[in-house]
C-alpha cells in the first residue's frame, strides 16, 4: 500500500492536482477535499494528473466522480490525465471513459 499524496500546481489552462499511490477507500476522502477546498471559476479546467497513481479503487473512482461534480458545478471543466492503464481499463467497462475528458498525458491537458 502505497500513501496517497496530492501535489497542486498552476498551469495556463487552471488548477492541477497530481495524484501519486493508492486512491482508495482509506484516501479518497482526501482528494474529495483538496478538490472541494479549490476556487474554480467559469471557463478554467482542473486538470487530475493521475500518471503516478498505482491503484484506484471504487472509492476512488467515487472521488473522480465527486470531482468532476464540482468542477461542473462551478462551470469549470475536468480533464483526467495520463490515466494508468489498470484504472483506464475499469473506466472503460464501467463506461466512464465516455463520462471524463481523457488525456493521455499532463502536456495535451494543460494545452489550453
Amino acid at each position: 500500500m502505497t500513501p496517497l499524496r496530492i501535489t497542486a500546481r498552476e498551469a495556463a489552462t487552471g488548477p492541477v492536482l497530481e495524484v501519486s499511490g493508492d486512491l482508495d477507500y482509506a484516501s479518497a476522502t482526501e482528494l474529495r477535499e483538496r478538490v472541494t477546498a479549490l476556487a474554480l471559476r467559469p471557463g478554467l479546467r482542473l486538470v487530475l494528473d493521475l500518471g503516478c497513481m498505482e491503484f484506484c479503487d471504487s472509492s476512488g473512482l467515487t472521488a473522480l466522480i465527486a470531482a468532476r461534480s464540482h468542477a461542473h458545478a462551478a462551470r469549470a471543466d475536468l480533464a483526467l490525465a495520463a490515466v494508468p492503464a489498470n484504472t483506464l481499463r475499469i473506466m472503460r467497462v464501467v463506461g466512464l471513459d465516455q463520462v471524463f475528458t481523457l488525456h493521455p498525458d499532463i502536456r495535451s491537458a494543460t494545452t489550453p
